[in-house]
Order: structure tokens, then sequence, then C-alpha cells
């Protein structure tokens, strides 16, 4: 716990002895911190500092905020990895869209500070105040959010627990929308009527976390420990909760309409009178043949989540309405013309798939890898082209990178955070489309912009 001794011995203004691994009697009575104020221009000054540590050039030294106050202060976009914020005041701060990477928040005050689009990978956020802040779009990929609290040794050798107004480890009310906390560890967290909306929290450790309240609609919990938590009142509506683990879990009051487990959510192939194996070999001699041969294959309302070699087929004109293909590899499928309205296709691996002329309109595509898929108009006859649809689809954290998206029906589309580096957006409709934090190929994105606010 060096970092710590440092940050006492440079900032600390009331500190009689360094911090040390917590051990011998704990003195419980809290202890108020004193800080050293920065300006904007020493904050700024600091972070290029640091930037210049990192980028290897002379004169470069780590920014060191341990029990500084920087509330109020604007570091938008600055980048900080690594750097530490070891018990600092980040009150209102701007954080938005810097790069935090394994940087330190040990029982830092984040209260209604804005991360919006930062990076956070593996930060230290143990014992954190995040009560009202905004990381929404925030990647905290194995960011540590667990309890924490900072102790000092007293002249009799017995520790100070030293905090804010706010105790450790508080997320009430925190904005996560869309975030990534993937393998995130929040065991214990305060996260009462915080909202992680469609947020990506596979693998998120949540034990005896408190989530009263918390709405998690659309959340992907896919293998998360949310043993002993505590979700009384909160919205799980849409969440995916494959594979989590819910042992001694309140859920008094909670919403689980549409969350997606374990259990079959509609028909499955079982319930087929004809193997599944042999409707799709009939749908593909029916497409191939132009409807001489074979039969097409109705899979409406079903659970595919079971099939397995669906990567290559020729799927075309496939029926499947509000289907269920959940995290399923399907690269390089022929889907050309399918009905695939309202279909639950998250996480599922599209790269390379033919989607011309498909409707896709209110499917769930968040997370699905779409790289250099085909999603342009498909050719009817000599003067009638067919465009995909993806009108009120959501497409949040996907990858379009390559994608053709000419003259599709985009409009009120979700692409909040997706990846559109590259795609071919021309005559697309994207009138009412949710661009925010999308990356946008360089050459369009002023007027993609103005077109989904424009409407035109």
């Amino acid at each position: 716990m060096s970092f710590f001794n440092q940050a006492l011995a440079d900032h600390a203004q009331n500190a009689a002895a360094p911090i040390t691994e917590l051990s011998g009697q704990m003195n419980t009575s809290p202890r108020r911190l004193s800080f050293t104020k920065l300006t904007q221009k020493a904050a700024s000054e600091a972070a290029a500092r640091h930037e210049m540590l990192y980028s290897g050039r002379v004169g470069g030294a780590r920014a060191v905020f341990a029990f500084c106050d920087l509330s109020g202060l604007d570091l938008s976009g600055r980048s900080l990895n690594d750097a530490d914020f070891t018990g600092a005041i980040l009150e209102e701060t701007n954080l938005a869209g810097a790069k935090l990477d394994s940087a330190s928040f040990f029982g830092a005050d984040l209260r209604r500070t804005n991360c919006q689009g930062a990076s956070m990978r593996r930060c230290d956020l143990r014992g954190a105040s995040l009560r009202g802040s905004n990381l929404i779009g925030a990647d905290l990929y194995e960011a540590d959010l667990r309890e924490g609290t900072i102790a000092q040794k007293d002249r009799n050798g017995n520790l100070r627990v030293l905090q804010h107004d706010i105790g450790p480890s508080e997320m009430q009310a925190a904005m996560l929308n869309n975030a990534n906390l993937e393998r995130a560890r929040m065991t214990g967290t305060m996260a009462v009527q915080a909202d992680f909306t469609d947020a990506m929290m596979r693998g998120c450790k949540l034990v005896r976390a408190n989530l009263r309240q918390a709405k998690l609609t659309g959340a992907n919990l896919e293998n998360a420990d949310l043993s002993g938590c505590n979700l009384a009142g909160a919205d799980l509506k849409g969440a995916i909760l494959i594979g989590t683990r819910l042992d001694h879990v309140t859920l008094q009051g909670a919403n689980l309409d549409d969350a997606l487990t374990e259990a079959t959510a509609g028909r499955t192939p079982a319930d087929l009178p004809t193997p599944i194996e042999e409707m799709l070999e009939a749908h593909r001699s029916w497409a191939e043949s132009d409807g001489r041969e074979g039969r097409p294959a109705d899979f409406s309302a079903m659970d595919l989540r079971s099939l397995t070699g669906l990567a290559h087929r020729t799927l075309t004109a496939l029926i499947a309405p509000k289907a269920t293909f959940y995290g399923l590899d399907m690269q390089g499928c022929s889907l050309q013309g399918s009905n695939l309205a309202d279909t639950d296709l998250r996480s599922a691996k599209l790269m390379g798939a033919d989607l011309r002329g498909a409707n896709l309109s209110g499917a769930k595509l968040n997370y699905a890898d779409l790289r250099d898929a085909r999603l342009g108009p498909l050719l009817i006859s000599e003067t009638r082209l067919l465009p995909a649809r993806l009108d009120g689809a959501q497409l949040r954290y996907a990858d379009l990178r390559g994608a053709d998206l000419r003259r599709a029906r985009l409009s009120n589309a979700d692409f909040a955070y997706a990846n559109l580096g590259e795609a071919d957006l021309r005559d697309a409709e994207l009138s009412g489309a949710m661009l925010a934090g999308a990356k946008l190929p360089a050459h369009q994105s002023e007027s993609l912009t103005a077109q989904a606010v424009g409407g035109g």
C-alpha cells in the first residue's frame, strides 16, 4: 500500500503517520480529512505532465491527486491511465471520455461526477462514493467496486477510519446505462435506485449487493453472481439471467417480465413435428430451387438457442419473427429477405451474414457482431428494390464495421456506442435514430448526426 504513504506525505495535511495494512486494534470513530484544493490550471498541468510521461516525452510525471479537492474541475478527454485519485474529492468533476484505465479511486468522492463514456477498465473504486454519478456508456471492465475503508494509525498505534461525508461503496441513483461492467467486482455495493439499463454485466460479482429498486432493464447478467443480493422492487424486465447465481436473493416486488433464463422462451425445436435438421435442409432446397423443391421453414416465436451449425447456412426468406437467437453463431448465413422482426439476436455472431432486404424491425441486436454484414437493398426485379428494415431496432454496442447499410430503414433505431466505422450508410433513413457515443464513418459523421436529429 505504498501509494497511500506517498499520497499522505504529499497531500494529507493532518496525517500523523503513514497508512498501513489493516491490523491491530481499529478505532471506528471516523476522522475528517483536510484536502489540498486544486485550481483548474494546476489540475490541467498535472494531467499534461502525466500524458507526457506516458507518451515517453521529457518532463513527464505521474499524476498524483490523492487527497486533493478537484470538485467542479474539467478533466474530460484527458489520458490519465494509472493516475492516483486515492481519497480525492471529485464531486461534479467532468471526466467524460477520459482514459482512466487502472487508475486508483480508492475511497474517492465521485458524487455527481460526469464519467460518461470514460474508459475505467480495471479501476480501483473500492469504497468510492458514486452517488448520482453519470457513468453512462463507461467501460468498467474488471473494475473493483467492493467495499473499502481508508484507515490511519494514531499515536497509540490504533487505527482510525478516515472518511468523507458519505460512507464507502455508495452508488445510489448512479447512472450506468449501457456501461460495461463485465467481470467487475461489486460485492457489498450499495446501488439503491441505480440505473443499469442495458449494461453489460457478464460475470459480475454482486454478492450481498443492495440493488433495491435498481433499474436493470435489458442488462446482461449472464454468469453473474448475485448471491444474497437485495433486488426488492428492482426492474429486471428483459434482463439476461442465463447461468446467473441467485442463491438467497430477495426478489420481493421485482419485475422479471421477459427475462431470459435457462428456461425456454416460447416453443422449442422439440415441439416441432419434424426434426429441425430436416426442416433446415428442406428450407435450403426450397430457397436454392426457387420453390420447386423442399418447403419453407417457419420458426416464429421459437427458442432456437440450442441450435448449432448455423454458420454459413442458406436460410433465405426464413420466417422467424419473435424468435430467440441469443448468442448463436450465424456467421456467413444467407438470410436475405427473412422476416426477423422483434427477434432476440443479442450477442449473436452475424459477421459477413447476407441480410439484404431482411425485416429486423424491433429486433434486439445489442452487442451483436455484424462486421461486413450485408444489410443493403435486395433486388426483387429489374425495377424493384427491397430495403433492409431495422426501424426501432436496438443495436447498442453492436459491431457494424464495414457493414453495408445502403438505403436501410434505420428510423428510431438505437445505435448507442455501436461501432459503425467504415460502414456504408449512403441513402439510409436515420430519422430519430440514437447515435450517442457511436463511432461513425469519419467522412459522414456530421451529416449522419444531422439526419438523425433533423429527420432527413
